[in-house]
C-alpha cells in the first residue's frame, strides 16, 4: 500500500513550527494504478466481492473517495507555511 502510494506517510515536528517554518510533511508519493485492482489483491477485500458485491462495489468507491480526499488534506497541510 506504501509503495503504490495508498497509504499516506508524512511526518510533524512541532519544533520546526517554532522556527516559523511548517512541521507537516508529506513523504508519499501520489497512487499508481487502481485502488480497486490493488485492494482485490488482497483476500479479505476479493472476499468481500464473492459474498457481496453490490456492498463491496460501494465500498470499494467510498474507499478510493475517502482516501483522495485525505491526500488533498495532507497536500494542503504540507503546503502551508
Amino acid at each position: 500500500a506504501v509503495q503504490n502510494g495508498y497509504w499516506h506517510l508524512y511526518r510533524y515536528n512541532p519544533d520546526v513550527e517554532a522556527t516559523g517554518k511548517n512541521g507537516f510533511s508529506l513523504d508519499s508519493k501520489d497512487p499508481k494504478g487502481d485502488l480497486k485492482d490493488f485492494l482485490l489483491g488482497e483476500v479479505r477485500y476479493a472476499s468481500l466481492q464473492k459474498v457481496f458485491p453490490e456492498q463491496a462495489e460501494q465500498f470499494y468507491e467510498r474507499t478510493e473517495k475517502d482516501m483522495k480526499d485525505r491526500l488533498d488534506s495532507y497536500k494542503e497541510l504540507a503546503d502551508r507555511k
